[in-house]
C-alpha cells in the first residue's frame, strides 16, 4: 500500500506536467494564430475600404484571412445568384438576395467562430481541474507522510515537516497549472468575441454597401484589362514609328 501511495503521487504530478506542457503549447500556438489574424484582417480591410467600388473590391482574392473570407464568400453568394437560371427550383435557391447573402454571410461568420474556439475548451477544463489533480495527489501524499511518521512513532516537527511539505508540492504545482490556463481562455475568449463582432459590423456594411448595387456585383475581366494594355501597347509602337518616318 505505501508503495501504491507513492505511485499515485507520482502519477498525479506526471499529468500536471503534461497539462502545463498542453496548456502552453495551445498559448504559443492560439498567440500566434490572433497575431497572423489581426495583420491579415487590418491589410485586408485597409484594400477593402481603398477601392475605387464594390467591384473592384470584389478583385481582391489575394488576401486570407476571416474579413477576407467572409467578404468572399459574400461576393460568390451573389455571382452564383446572378449565374442561376431557375431561382426558385430548389430550397437553396428560393431565398431572395439579401436574404440569401445575409444566411451565408452568417454561416461563414460561425465557422470563423468556431475556428477560434478551438483549443479554448481544453484551457477551460485544464483551468478548472488542475487544482483538485494536484489536490488528490496531496490527499495521498499527506497518508504517505503520516504512514511514515507512524513506523517512526514519533510527531516532532523534524519528522513531520518534511513528508507534510513534499504532499503540498502537488497541490502548488496544480495551482501553478491553472493560473496560466485561467487567464489564457479568458484573454482568447475576449479576443475572439472582438473579433466576431468585427465580423459582424463588417458583414453589416457589407450588405449595405451591396443594397446600393441592387444586390449585383461583376468583377472586372482580366480579358478586358489585357487588351487594354495591349491596345495602349500598339498605339504607342505606332506613335514611335511615325515619328521615325518623319525623321
Amino acid at each position: 500500500m505505501h508503495e501504491l501511495y507513492k505511485h499515485i503521487v507520482e502519477w498525479t504530478l506526471w499529468s500536471l506536467a503534461i497539462f502545463s506542457v498542453v496548456t502552453w503549447t495551445l498559448i504559443i500556438l492560439k498567440g500566434i494564430q490572433h497575431t497572423l489574424l489581426g495583420i491579415q484582417n487590418r491589410r485586408f480591410k485597409k484594400d477593402f475600404w481603398s477601392a475605387a467600388d464594390l467591384n473592384a473590391a470584389a478583385s481582391l482574392e489575394k488576401y486570407v484571412g476571416p474579413t477576407a473570407r467572409v467578404a468572399a464568400i459574400g461576393f460568390t453568394t451573389l455571382r452564383s445568384a446572378d449565374s442561376t437560371s431557375t431561382p426558385a427550383s430548389n430550397l437553396e435557391n428560393s431565398w431572395d438576395r439579401q436574404d440569401l447573402l445575409e444566411r451565408h454571410l452568417r454561416q461563414q461568420i460561425h465557422k470563423e467562430r468556431r475556428s477560434l474556439e478551438s483549443g479554448l475548451a481544453v484551457l477551460a477544463s485544464i483551468g478548472s481541474t488542475a487544482p483538485f489533480v494536484g489536490l488528490f495527489g496531496t490527499v495521498f501524499g499527506i497518508i504517505l507522510a503520516l504512514t511514515a511518521i507512524s513506523s517512526k512513532s514519533s510527531a516532532n516537527i523534524e519528522v513531520v515537516a518534511g513528508p507534510i511539505g513534499e504532499a503540498l508540492v502537488a497541490t502548488g504545482v496544480g495551482i501553478a497549472v491553472a493560473v496560466p490556463s485561467v487567464l489564457a481562455y479568458n484573454f482568447f475568449l475576449r479576443r475572439l468575441k472582438l473579433i466576431a463582432a468585427d465580423l459582424d459590423d463588417f458583414a453589416t456594411d457589407f450588405i449595405t454597401l451591396v443594397q446600393k448595387s441592387g444586390f449585383r456585383v461583376h468583377t472586372i475581366p482580366a480579358t478586358k484589362t489585357t487588351s487594354r494594355v495591349n491596345d495602349f501597347a500598339t498605339a504607342k509602337v505606332k506613335s514611335e514609328s511615325g515619328k521615325e518616318v518623319l525623321a
